[in-house]
């Protein structure tokens, strides 16, 4: 799976989350929560579909690094088997 593929499976969970922002510009350098003001449950939800999607668990430890949607898009690529 390319990068791009896993940008696109991110911004569909995105979507289901936050299906307010469907079709809106996901930005690549902000901070996912603040940008689509979701809360820490939607956070973790989106989370929690990446990992059935993607098959990649996100410790709570790793969160920082999960928190744009760059960053998810590199964790995800770099964690997948």
């Amino acid at each position: 799976m390319t990068k791009d593929d896993i940008k696109q499976k991110i911004i569909e969970a995105i979507y289901e989350i936050a299906p307010e922002h469907e079709g809106d510009t996901i930005p690549d350098n902000e901070n996912i929560q603040r940008s689509l003001d979701i809360d820490s449950f939607d956070f973790l939800s989106l989370l929690t579909a990446l990992n059935d999607t993607l098959g990649v668990e996100v410790p709570e430890s790793d969160y920082g690094e999960v928190d744009t949607l760059q960053k998810m898009t590199d964790y995800f690529s770099e964690h997948m088997a």
